[in-house]
């Protein structure tokens, strides 16, 4: 099964709240998990509502963010979009993971990252 996932960015972290992203990376997995297509694209606007609707037109399966308010949280859901919420740390990380099938809502990945350095 493909799947295009959707993480939102900030630098080279995830964004720390949803509703105040202005950065996305999505990334076009196929059914043998390898990544046919990744960009990085600017939103024009910083809107929860746009972010959903992008969401929603752009066929995404996986989002990955990092505070999202439970309306947004409870949409997305409802609209069978499978969300990883409140992550915490690089994106590339936890794209790396989450591929691996190793990523969990509310994974804290700065911890790793911190440890890797001392």
């Amino acid at each position: 099964m493909t799947e295009k996932i959707l993480i939102t960015i900030w630098g080279d972290e995830i964004a720390s709240r949803f509703d105040l992203t202005s950065e996305i990376l999505t990334v076009h997995v196929d059914s043998h998990g390898g990544v046919v297509e990744s960009r990085t694209v600017v939103l024009p606007t910083i809107s929860a509502e746009d972010l959903c609707h992008l969401i929603l037109k752009e066929g995404i399966t996986t989002v990955i963010c990092g505070a999202i308010e439970e309306e947004y949280y409870q949409y997305l859901v409802w609209k069978k979009i499978k969300v990883m919420e409140c992550v915490i740390g690089p994106y590339v990380k936890a794209l790396e993971l989450f591929l691996a099938g190793k990523l969990a809502p509310g994974a804290n990945l700065m911890k790793s990252t911190f440890l890797e350095h001392t």
